[in-house]
């Protein structure tokens, strides 16, 4: 994928905005990328590298009226993979491992960057690292690390 098509995935949540797309139980296909992404912004993008920002929505709230974990994770997950994408290749693989790390809470409106750089981008296996700030002070919210299997190319 080229720079310019990861940053679309990344802005429009992975999906195309086609309303004739296929509903799998009535909910449009890719929802949940769609749900966690939205108000997603690429501030910068380059090889082995994306910065993102976004406001902590209310969607995306615990119990505890804070960023939830399992929202955190998904967006190591999403932003981690699309990482990968920005070497040009064409699949950002399967997930072998993930793992984050909570620092501090992010509460709704608060400004947050999400930055995520590709550790290794090897043959079969694409190792990334995310980490979350707080954007009016640079303080780390969490810190993520993906571990992804990508498949093999046919020599063909």
């Amino acid at each position: 994928m080229d720079l310019e098509t990861v940053k679309k995935y990344l802005e429009k949540g992975g999906g195309d905005e086609d309303g004739n797309a296929l509903t799998t139980q009535g909910m449009p296909s890719r929802f949940f990328q769609n749900f966690i992404m939205h108000g997603l912004r690429v501030d910068l993008i380059e090889q082995g590298r994306i910065l993102c920002s976004m406001k902590v929505p209310p969607r995306l709230l615990n119990a505890g009226n804070f960023l939830h974990g399992g929202a955190t994770a998904s967006l190591v997950d999403l932003v981690g993979s699309a990482v990968i994408y920005t070497y040009g290749v064409s699949s950002s693989g399967v997930s072998v491992e993930i793992n984050v790390s909570y620092l501090d809470a992010a509460y709704v409106d608060e400004e947050i960057e999400i930055e995520a750089r590709a550790l290794r981008v090897g043959k079969t296996v694409a190792v990334v690292s995310v980490e979350f700030r707080k954007k009016n002070t640079g303080k780390i919210v969490a810190e993520g690390r993906h571990t992804k299997y990508l498949p093999v190319q046919s020599k063909m």
